[in-house]
């Protein structure tokens, strides 16, 4: 489906993410962690990027799509966007997607690529899946984590949902896991991973570590679900 659509919302999530939201036409439909493409003018002409749809598809007033700013032409573009801006949506698109198919689950993110897995969070605690699902979620610094608080909150109202953060920068106040992604965290805090589908999205070296290393402790290739993320 495509259409033009104008921003209804700007949510600054940390130092350097910002979520973007429009108005969801009628007769989108997509699944948790598909993926859409965004096209804005960039120096005159129009670009196009994907976004995973960080928004829920239970959410039915809205859609949402976030960026990490990263100083690209075209990040620095979205980044000076304004409520009422028009952007134009082409999608959605992707087979990285949670239905409820699944009993048992683990999404393991890195920095940005929380995006889809707050989308399956989303869908799973507004329709109360029952799905247990443990989440992951490396980055650099506390001020790095994108929706932390509305994780801690879906962590506090759902028994069958866990989040665990690992900083590798962490400071000596930190309080929680500290380190890259390695066998002791995934053992200490997804003890029961092989009887989980794990779900995958980050940077591309941080996604081949962490498959590598799955692979290693066991986990069958066909038990990982991957996403790449594109770069800009």
């Amino acid at each position: 489906m495509e259409f033009e659509a104008p921003l209804t919302e700007i949510i600054q999530q940390t130092h350097d993410v910002k979520s973007f939201r429009l108005e969801r036409p009628e007769g989108f439909d997509y699944k948790a962690g598909q993926y859409f493409f965004v096209s804005i003018p960039v120096n005159g002409e129009v670009q196009r990027k994907p976004f995973t749809i960080s928004s829920s598809p239970t959410e039915k007033g809205f859609l949402e799509f976030t960026k990490k700013l990263t100083g690209h032409e075209f990040s620095n573009e979205l980044d000076a966007m304004n409520v009422g801006d028009i952007v134009a949506i082409n999608g959605p698109y992707g087979r990285f997607t949670f239905e409820g198919e699944f009993e048992k689950i683990a999404l393991i993110s890195g920095g940005i690529g929380i995006t889809p897995m707050i989308s399956i969070c989303r869908y799973c605690s507004d329709t109360r899946s029952g799905t247990d699902i443990i989440i992951l979620s490396s980055n650099k610094t506390a001020e790095d984590i994108a929706f932390r608080d509305e994780l801690e909150d879906m962590d506090n109202k759902n028994t069958n949902l866990k989040v665990v953060h690992t900083l590798t920068r962490a400071g000596d106040d930190w309080p929680g896991c500290k380190g890259r992604i390695c066998d002791t965290i995934i053992m200490d805090h997804i003890p029961d991973f092989m009887e989980r589908i794990i779900y995958l999205c980050g940077p591309p070296a941080m996604m081949k570590a962490t498959e590598e290393l799955l692979l290693q402790m066991g986990v069958p290739k066909e038990q990982i679900k991957k996403e790449a993320l594109v770069g800009f």
